[in-house]
């Protein structure tokens, strides 16, 4: 489990909109630097998701660092990699820049943003259930082999017993709007006092401030 019990999601973008795995070669590809930056930096992984232009992952570090030294290896060697193989050395950056990521409360938030996960490829019409897209933890849990499920480790919370059931189910809209926040922000997800919490802890207050500059007190001329 995380230092103090936090789990995190991971999200990174290629840089102006490019489709970064256009094969089955590409996903394959970046299994294996998966695999490899598993071996360097042993980050325990929950679940993850490989879109056409972005991924993302759940995360629960054992210590201070581990998210950064994972993914930091991780982009950098597939970026350098995917030059390579694509033939495009030399024409700047391949993702949009550092990874983002917010913290999330070890219960039905982390279902709910697992289910968000798992439901990329269902939302973007690739699949027509959740469980048949190939590039992701589900798929893997299910269907992949011994090496496959050695990246996954145990959710700290009870997966429920129709899980495959319920993720094709939507997310409540305010469900949804919570995670893209948090998303946007870089803002905990949880309940409001957790949220508040786990901001002041990390020293994420910033994230929990409201959106625009403050109305001004109107004032008796």
């Amino acid at each position: 489990m995380a230092p103090g019990g936090l789990v995190y999601h991971v999200l990174n973008r290629a840089g102006g909109r490019m489709k970064l795995f256009r094969h089955e070669k590409d996903f394959l590809a970046f299994e294996r630097v998966m695999r490899e930056a598993h071996e360097r930096h042993p980050l325990p992984i929950l679940d993850y998701c490989i879109m056409s232009n972005h991924w993302h992952f759940v995360v629960a570090p054992r210590e201070d660092g581990q998210v950064t030294a994972f993914f930091r290896w991780l982009a950098h060697t597939h970026a350098m990699r995917w030059r390579v193989a694509h033939h495009t050395v030399g024409y700047g950056h391949l993702y949009q820049g550092r990874f983002k990521s917010f913290p999330v409360q070890a219960d039905e938030h982390l279902l709910n943003l697992c289910r968000y996960v798992q439901r990329n490829p269902l939302a973007a019409g690739l699949v027509q259930r959740a469980q048949d897209w190939r590039w992701g933890g589900l798929w893997v849990r299910l269907h992949g082999d011994e090496k496959q499920k050695s990246l996954l480790s145990p959710w700290p919370v009870d997966e429920p017993a129709d899980w495959t059931h319920w993720i094709s189910r939507p997310l409540k809209e305010e469900q949804t709007t919570a995670i893209r926040i948090a998303l946007e922000r870089g803002r905990p997800l949880g309940e409001p006092r957790w949220t508040e919490q786990t901001a002041a802890r990390l020293r994420l207050d910033h994230t929990l401030r409201r959106e625009g500059r403050p109305k001004r007190k109107k004032t008796n001329n």
